[in-house]
């Protein structure tokens, strides 16, 4: 079986058949898998960043924060006023 020649003639003209449109359509779906995969780790990468950034931007001033203390009572109304014109001089 090792050196029959009809064996490897065989398989060169059942690779012939397939003919270049085969070996055209292989390469496309190649590129299309691969653009696929790194359109996905972008996509990843910036939906992580995303959020990041939205948590960010609800954070509380420190005034409102202040203020929060304030309407629950942890500070009176004298320390509130201080802290207010410290944070306002800044």
């Amino acid at each position: 079986m090792k050196g029959d020649p009809t064996m490897w003639g065989d398989m060169m003209a059942h690779m012939e058949s397939f003919g270049w449109g085969h070996m055209l359509f292989g390469g496309l779906m190649m590129v299309l898998f691969w653009g696929a995969v790194i359109a996905l780790a972008v996509l990843l990468v910036r939906s992580l960043t995303r959020d990041r950034s939205e948590a960010a931007r609800q954070r509380p001033t420190a005034l409102e924060l202040l203020q929060e203390r304030y309407a629950r009572g942890e500070i009176d109304r004298e320390e509130y006023e201080q802290r207010r014109r410290d944070l306002q001089r800044h």
